[in-house]
């Protein structure tokens, strides 16, 4: 459980600073309520990368063998449209290039902080 709760905070704070550092992608609300939406952001995220992202990536596996796995980059972005879809009072993301840079910034801040966290069960 509380490796879950880790990963969720790894997930907040890499979609708070992909907002910080995209112009085109907010985080609305001021103060503690900007956290807030951060764990909410990131727990549709993370819900959406564990039950509908393997089901994208299953139904569009030649894309993804033809180009080397590179089209798993847009099925990110898909993700992340469809958070902002699901979230328009929360999260704000404009254009597909601006989507498609916040997914990759996003994945990258979190498998960066993933170093650092370690689930002890599994050893």
């Amino acid at each position: 459980m509380k490796y879950l709760i880790l990963r969720w905070l790894v997930s907040a704070v890499a979609v708070g600073l992909t907002a910080w550092l995209m112009p085109g992608m907010t985080v609305h609300g001021g103060g503690f309520n900007w956290f807030l939406n951060l764990f909410i952001v990131s727990a549709v995220l993370g819900f959406l990368n564990a039950v509908i992202r393997p089901i994208v990536t299953l139904l569009t596996c030649p894309l993804v063998i033809l180009t080397l796995g590179l089209f798993t980059l847009i099925i990110n972005a898909m993700m992340l449209s469809l958070t902002n879809w699901l979230l328009p009072n929360i999260l704000t993301v404009g254009g597909f290039w601006t989507t498609f840079f916040a997914a990759l910034i996003i994945s990258i801040i979190t498998g960066l902080l993933s170093i650092f966290v370690h689930d002890d069960s599994n050893y």
